[in-house]
């Protein structure tokens, strides 16, 4: 598979210079500066793919082209943003970048409750605490018939939390929870906003009545629209799961399992609708089968991020080592260099260590952290790939 890495642009603190040294051959990138529901122009995508190539790399993927609030609750604006986005797809396909990953998750990306939970050997990792979440849901956010989603231990640990907990971590929940793991990604809300928690209940207000059934038909629409356009430029479009990959603050979340994934690619049976296959997100749910949905869905997966996550016995979860886990990367990467060795990956999030947490790195992205992750990941498929040339042999 093609070594790619997600880089947020000139502005990042890891440059390009560095991403080739350490044998990145792809990289995964945006318009992080065009505001969501605009469209990317050819212009400004291909002044970034020229930068990119003139470190001797290539711009694999998009992650990704945001897909605004109003398509996924199906506010009266949709159809306005579904003909931009086109015009972005094509102009993508033109400047020929072909793979575009993007998320169908409501108002909230990816969750966690704890950006450095340590590790015994000093490193740290991203974390996600329930007890701690339902605290933020029920006691900061106050969502009205929270109390409905947790069982009667996790409400109780709720209120002995509620005896103990300060000031500092309250807001330090906020802004692990709502902040730091969401402004780089959707923009919804940006580090230094005032007043998080009412921009976060105001965008929860916009899916009032909007169930799973009605968010998995928005994303039916939303698809069906643009396939014409990745058909003609030749453009794979491929769904992030749901991270992590269970209903969370009262919003239907529709791409958490294998069920999930099947629906979406019989509803628009289309080869350009296809996944990116995390391994992470879809480890940290104790209901999926992360090999087995692997070989069901390989065919239709566009792009692959691979880490993996470790489930603990009350439920919680912590994004693992590469070697361990229960994603089983190995095995992972035996699947996907069979079906397709040209497809691109990315070891996603790393451990924060030798000095990362010092440099002001978007939350899981270090880069000490992700260069061990990716060392790890080459060396397993080299055995792969050494596996797989003897079988060719014989």
């Amino acid at each position: 598979m093609e070594k790619t890495w997600r880089w947020f642009g000139r502005k990042d603190k890891i440059t390009l210079d560095m991403l080739r040294q350490i044998g990145v051959e792809g990289i995964v990138t945006a318009l992080h500066d065009v505001p969501n529901g605009e469209i990317w122009t050819e212009e400004a995508i291909l002044d970034l793919k020229s930068y990119i190539e003139s470190y001797g790399l290539r711009w694999s993927v998009v992650e990704s082209l945001p897909v605004c609030e109003a398509i996924k609750y199906a506010g009266p604006e949709r159809d306005e943003l579904i003909e931009k986005y086109k015009v972005s797809l094509a102009n993508l396909g033109k400047c020929g970048i072909r793979t575009v990953c993007y998320n169908f998750m409501p108002v909230i990306d990816w969750i966690r409750t704890d950006l450095r939970h340590p590790w015994a050997d000093g490193s740290s990792s991203l974390y996600f605490d329930r007890v701690r979440f339902a605290y933020f849901d029920l006691k900061i956010l106050a969502r009205e018939g929270a109390e409905a989603d947790y069982s009667p231990e996790v409400l109780a640990k709720v209120e002995a939390l509620d005896r103990t907990i300060t000031e500092a971590e309250k807001d330090e929940l906020i802004d692990s929870i709502i902040v730091k793991t969401q402004g780089f990604v959707n923009g919804n809300i940006r580090e230094g906003d005032k007043a998080p928690v009412s921009i976060f209940r105001r965008l929860l207000a916009q899916y009032e009545g909007i169930d799973r059934e009605q968010l998995r038909e928005n994303m039916r629409y939303f698809l069906a629209a643009v396939m014409p356009a990745c058909e003609q430029y030749g453009v794979d479009m491929c769904v992030h799961p749901d991270d992590p990959p269970f209903q969370v603050l009262g919003l239907p979340r529709i791409v958490t399992s294998e069920e999930d994934i099947a629906w979406f690619l019989e509803a628009v049976d289309n080869p350009h609708n296809g996944l990116t296959f995390c391994a992470g997100s879809l480890s940290a749910g104790a209901h999926n089968d992360v090999v087995k949905m692997a070989r069901r869905f390989a065919s239709r997966t566009h792009f692959v991020h691979l880490r993996s996550c470790e489930i603990l016995p009350d439920g919680n979860f912590i994004e693992a080592s590469h070697l361990g886990g229960r994603a089983d990367l190995v095995e992972l990467i035996r699947i996907f260099e069979r079906e397709n060795p040209s497809l691109p990956m990315r070891v996603d999030h790393g451990r924060t260590m030798l000095g990362d947490e010092k440099m002001g790195y978007n939350a899981g992205y270090s880069f000490h952290g992700r260069m061990l992750a990716l060392g790890q990941v080459d060396g397993m498929m080299a055995v792969v790939k050494n596996e797989l040339q003897k079988q060719i042999i014989l």
